[in-house]
């Protein structure tokens, strides 16, 4: 409800500084450039409410309004003036390029004056919003609900310093113990239970940060309780050593106050993001309409290399652990599992001449388009398991459920580079690429692995 309140003011004030700016800067070209006698025409009453809508889907694209609690002044100052540079270009081109005017030398003057004047209305009001946000953020009991993991000299030391800071902006609901015996923090704040409740506290207490009071030279420790807070959405701190310092895979937060390191909850940007999910859209729709022969041939195939459905709809595990139904072209005989769960293998009798031939190419993959389309997947990420293996693999790695942070996809880095599992200890030799992609993520190395799988389906290479 705060983010929704706060979003809602940045959007209204966005919108509102956008049409005054348009208001102006058209005033002016009117009676400085074509010295003509101002009057609000069709143009002018068309450009003072459409075009802030424009304004606000660029900054929607450039991740404006997420996490807008999170934003401060250097910030705003930097996104304003991106923004506004991209978004006059493309204005210039669209809207003022085929203006009827007296020379070259006012198109670079009108353009000039519409940045200007949008800039300057846009960072004064954003400035006077971030301000006053801070400001009620700092205020007792508005602060960011954070959690310390841990009750040692480290976590009374943090406690101490982040209190002492003049840019305090945690509001504490507790500690918990790491081992039983770390109560320094017990006097000064609620003791909520030890690690092995974190989960369950983290909902009840709604938590918004975590402060990781365990040194990071206690790599299973601190590995064990970051795999099991770390949600996508919870902001993690913990204790610096050199080694995190000098590896560079972690962003340092405070300058006032206690040293911290904030592990970067997703390395893609906003912008990217949002392309990443266009492109799904857009792509697999495509895809489904041009690939409507290729269907009609392959649902014709499969039905006539055994009796069955065309198509086998299997339970996954999806984005933030929610189940959903994948689609792909059946590839086995009937009742292939009717002694439980079972992975396939090279040269598996269940599989039909047919399914050996789309497995090869990843053809029977692509129904899933559907499930992009859907929202289930995306073109790029890891590859989705069913519930009985992630229970078996997280035994071994916890680290494991952080795949389901992320969209899985149709193919993955894991897909390309390994191909399909066979078992458990080859599903978590795939899960070390896909766990690297989920930490390089970006459009560029999504592009690269969709040229590759091309490449794996023209070539029939496929394991």
């Amino acid at each position: 409800m705060k983010d929704r309140f706060w979003i809602a003011c940045l959007v209204g004030l966005d919108y509102l500084s956008a049409a005054f700016a348009w208001a102006v800067f058209f005033y002016l070209r009117q009676v400085y450039i074509e010295q003509h006698e101002f009057h609000p025409d069709q143009n002018f009453l068309l450009g003072t409410f459409l075009l802030p809508l424009f304004w606000l889907c660029f900054y929607l694209l450039q991740g404006t309004y997420h996490d807008v609690r999170r934003l401060f002044r250097m910030k705003v100052l930097i996104m304003s003036l991106g923004a506004t540079f991209f978004g006059t270009i493309v204005l210039f081109f669209t809207l003022l390029l085929d203006d009827q005017i007296q020379s070259y030398q006012s198109y670079y003057q009108l353009t000039s004056w519409l940045f200007a004047i949008h800039l300057s209305l846009l960072v004064f009001t954003r400035l006077v919003f971030t301000t006053i946000l801070i400001s009620y953020i700092r205020a007792a009991g508005h602060g960011f609900r954070t959690l310390i993991v841990g009750g040692n000299e480290s976590a009374l030391e943090i406690y101490h310093e982040l209190n002492a800071s003049p840019n305090m902006i945690n509001y504490f609901v507790g500690f918990i113990q790491v081992n039983g015996r770390d109560n320094l923090l017990s006097g000064l704040l609620p003791h909520l239970g030890k690690t092995p409740e974190i989960e369950q506290v983290l909902e009840q207490q709604q938590v918004e940060e975590v402060i990781i009071a365990v040194e990071s030279s206690d790599h299973d420790r601190l590995k064990d309780i970051i795999s099991r807070i770390d949600n996508g959405k919870i902001r993690i701190k913990v204790l610096p050593d050199m080694y995190t310092i000098l590896a560079g895979s972690v962003e340092m937060t405070n300058i006032y106050g206690a040293l911290l390191i904030e592990i970067n909850p997703d390395v893609m940007p906003y912008w990217q993001r949002a392309i990443k999910r266009l492109m799904d859209l857009v792509l697999s729709f495509l895809a489904l309409i041009a690939l409507i022969p290729f269907f009609i041939f392959s649902a014709i195939a499969v039905k006539l290399s055994s009796p069955g459905p065309i198509f086998y709809l299997q339970d996954r595990v999806g984005l933030n652990g929610k189940n959903f139904k994948i689609i792909k072209f059946r590839t086995m005989y009937v009742n292939a599992e009717q002694a439980g769960p079972q992975l396939s293998s090279e040269g598996d009798p269940r599989i039909t001449p047919i399914g050996r031939f789309m497995r090869k190419t990843r053809l029977d993959e692509f129904p899933q388009f559907l499930n992009v389309l859907l929202g289930q997947m995306s073109l790029v990420g890891p590859r989705p398991e069913r519930q009985y293996y992630i229970d078996q693999i997280v035994q071994v790695e916890p680290q494991y459920i952080h795949l389901t942070r992320v969209r899985p996809g149709i193919t993955s880095w894991g897909q390309v580079k390994f191909g399909y599992a066979e078992n458990v200890d080859q599903m978590l030799q795939r899960m070390k690429f896909d766990l690297i992609y989920l930490k390089n993520r970006s459009l560029a190395l999504d592009i690269k692995i969709m040229f590759y799988t091309v490449i794996i389906v023209f070539k029939a290479q496929g394991k």
